[in-house]
């Protein structure tokens, strides 16, 4: 008899223990850091979202046409190997091998491609135009391949070249943590930037 009690008992105090448990980790711990979430960093917290809905910063673009032509009048984003391109459900890489073949074919197609286009030799294009990055969602490109395009977008654009220079060297952000990587600028921002300038 005593044993059945005791086994009552125990279940009751584990019942409890998990409710109580249950309430205060799993229900206002959440409250608790989204609420600190929301209050010092609510962008953040939000999805970095772009204006009117133009998707996240923390998200790639593709700034292309029905065709998978550049649009000439925007900056142009790496290439990604996510899905049918930045698709936040299919994140990755190629995983290709720097010797495989296919990999490397499509690199020099690339670079040709893009020499062509910004009206360069190929061994001016940057790295990062010609490859996609691990995630295949980096939304930024390095400072070189920016600049690269900013005569391409400055004659689509009507612009004068050191007006679109400008407006890029003023997008670019800094390393990570002052020391990480490399400066880079985030094209979704920068395009968005020459759009309201356009309206402005």
């Amino acid at each position: 008899m005593s044993s059945t009690r005791t086994a009552v008992r125990t279940t009751g105090v584990a019942v409890r223990a998990m409710l109580i448990f249950t309430l205060v980790l799993g229900v206002g711990y959440t409250l608790l850091v989204t609420g600190i979430g929301q209050l010092l960093l609510p962008n953040q917290a939000n999805g970095s979202p772009l204006a009117d809905d133009k998707g996240s910063a923390l998200i790639g673009q593709s700034f292309t046409d029905a065709d998978g032509a550049a649009l000439p009048q925007y900056f142009q984003s790496r290439p990604s190997a996510a899905g049918d391109g930045y698709d936040g459900a299919a994140s990755s890489g190629s995983n290709l091998g720097p010797e495989n073949a296919d990999l490397i074919a499509s690199i020099e197609e690339r670079k040709t491609a893009i020499a062509e286009r910004e009206g360069v030799s190929p061994d001016q294009v940057p790295a990062d135009a010609v490859t996609a990055s691990g995630s295949g969602l980096d939304p930024h490109i390095s400072v070189a391949y920016a600049l690269l395009q900013v005569p391409r977008v400055a004659e689509a654009r009507g612009l004068s070249e050191n007006d679109v220079r400008a407006l890029v060297e003023s997008r670019i952000q800094g390393r990570d943590l002052g020391f990480l990587g490399e400066e880079h600028i985030n094209v979704a921002e920068l395009n968005l930037a020459l759009d309201d300038r356009e309206g402005a």
